[in-house]
C-alpha cells in the first residue's frame, strides 16, 4: 500500500512534533490512557487529548473504549506503522526529556500493578481453591503450545482473557494479539502482567466475548480458556471464534469435562457443570469448524469433601478452508477443503 503526496505530508506533520513524538515513544511501550499520558508528560489533559486526536486522525494511533476509559495504542495500518517504527528506532533515548518520560511511565505502571495485585490478592483464595480441583496449569499449557507447533501465527485472539495468562504464554509465537474480557478488574490484572513482562505486541480490550469487538477473519489462532462454563450460551462464543478465524486458523478450547460439583454454581458462578465431547464437537461443526482432537488432564482432590477432582479437556479445531495464493494475478483465494 502507498499514500499520495498530500496524505504523506499530513502524516509527517502529525508525527513531526516533539510532544507527539514523545507520545509515540510511550505508546510503543504499551497501551495508555489520557490520564497516564497527562501524568507522564506533565501537560494538561486538553493539550494531551488534542495531540492524541491529531495522531488518531492521521492513522498513527488507535483509540478504543473500555467502559468510561479511553485507551490509546500504536495503529496497525501498514504504511503509517512502518513510518512510526522507523521514527521511533532513530530517536535518541538518552536525552534528559526522554529519560524523565520513561521514569514517570514506570511510576504509573508500578501504581497500576500495585492496584491489580491488591485486587488479585483479595480474590486469591477462591482462585487457589478452584485450581486445587483440577490438573496443574502447566500440563494444559504445554499441550496448547504443542497444538500450534509448526503453525504460523501472525495474529492471536484470546476470548475471556482474564489475567492475560495466554497472551503471555503465546507471546513468543505471535506477531500481534488481542485479549477480550468484560471485567475491568481482570483487565487491570492482565494489563499489569503484560507490562511487567514487557509484552507490547498484545492489547487488552473490554468487550463481550459473545460479540467481540474485533475484525472477522483476521486471526490465525483463537483461544477460549476456562470461559465457556460461565456462559448461558457457550455455542454463541464458539460461533464468534469461528468468524474471527482466518482460513486454516486454529481454535483451542480449554474447559472442564462434565462433572457434578453443584456448589461451583453458587460459589464460583459456574453456569455449566462442564461439557461432553459430543456437546463441544457438535457446536464446532455448527460453527463450520473441523474438529481435530481432544486431550484430557485428570486429577483427584478432597477439596470440599468431594474426593473427586475436575477433568480438564483441550479441544483442538481448525477452520477447514485453505489459502491459495495466485502468483499470476497477485491475489489470494480462499478454497474449501473436502
Amino acid at each position: 500500500m502507498s499514500l499520495n503526496v498530500d496524505h504523506m505530508s499530513e502524516l509527517f506533520k502529525a508525527i513531526g512534533e516533539p510532544t507527539r513524538l514523545r507520545i509515540l515513544v510511550l505508546l510503543g511501550r504499551g497501551d495508555l490512557t489520557v490520564s497516564d499520558l497527562t501524568q507522564v508528560l506533565s501537560q494538561s489533559q486538553p493539550r494531551v487529548s488534542r495531540h492524541l486526536k491529531l495522531l488518531t486522525e492521521a492513522g498513527v494511533v488507535t483509540r478504543y473504549q473500555e467502559g468510561s476509559w479511553a485507551w490509546f495504542r500504536l495503529g496497525d495500518r501498514t504504511v503509517e506503522r512502518a513510518l512510526t517504527d522507523a521514527a521511533l528506532q532513530n530517536i535518541d533515548m538518552t536525552g534528559n526529556a526522554m529519560q524523565r518520560d520513561i521514569e514517570r511511565l514506570e511510576n504509573v505502571r508500578r501504581d497500576r500493578q500495585a492496584r491489580a495485585a491488591d485486587y488479585f490478592a483479595q480474590n486469591a483464595a477462591d482462585w487457589d481453591e478452584l485450581r486445587s480441583l483440577h490438573a496443574p496449569d502447566d500440563a494444559v499449557e504445554a499441550a496448547m503450545l504443542t497444538a500450534i507447533k509448526g503453525r504460523q501465527i501472525d495474529a492471536m485472539l484470546d476470548l475471556g482473557t482474564g489475567t492475560g495468562r495466554l497472551l503471555e504464554l503465546f507471546a513468543p509465537h505471535y506477531q500481534s494479539a488481542v485479549g477480550i474480557d468484560m471485567s475491568r478488574e481482570m483487565l487491570a490484572v492482565a494489563r499489569a502482567k503484560l507490562e511487567n513482562a514487557r509484552i507490547t505486541k498484545a492489547t487488552i480490550r473490554q468487550g463481550d466475548v459473545s460479540a467481540p469487538p474485533v475484525e472477522r477473519g483476521r486471526f490465525d489462532l483463537v483461544t477460549i480458556h476456562q470461559v465457556l462454563h460461565y456462559l448461558d450460551e457457550p455455542q454463541v462464543v464458539l460461533n464468534e471464534a469461528a468468524r474471527a478465524l482466518r482460513a486454516g486458523g486454529t481454535l483451542l478450547v480449554v474447559d472442564f469435562a462434565s462433572h457434578d460439583l453443584e456448589y461451583l454454581r453458587d460459589k464460583h458462578a459456574h453456569q455449566r457443570l462442564g461439557f461432553s465431547d459430543e456437546q463441544i464437537t457438535g457446536w464446532l461443526r455448527e460453527a463450520g469448524l473441523g474438529f481435530e482432537r481432544v486431550e484430557l488432564f485428570s486429577t483427584t482432590s478432597s477439596t470440599a469433601g468431594s474426593g473427586v477432582g475436575l477433568t480438564v479437556k483441550l479441544w483442538v479445531a481448525r477452520d477447514p478452508r485453505q489459502l491459495m495464493a495466485s502468483n499470476d494475478h497477485n491475489t489470494t483465494k480462499v478454497l474449501e477443503t473436502v
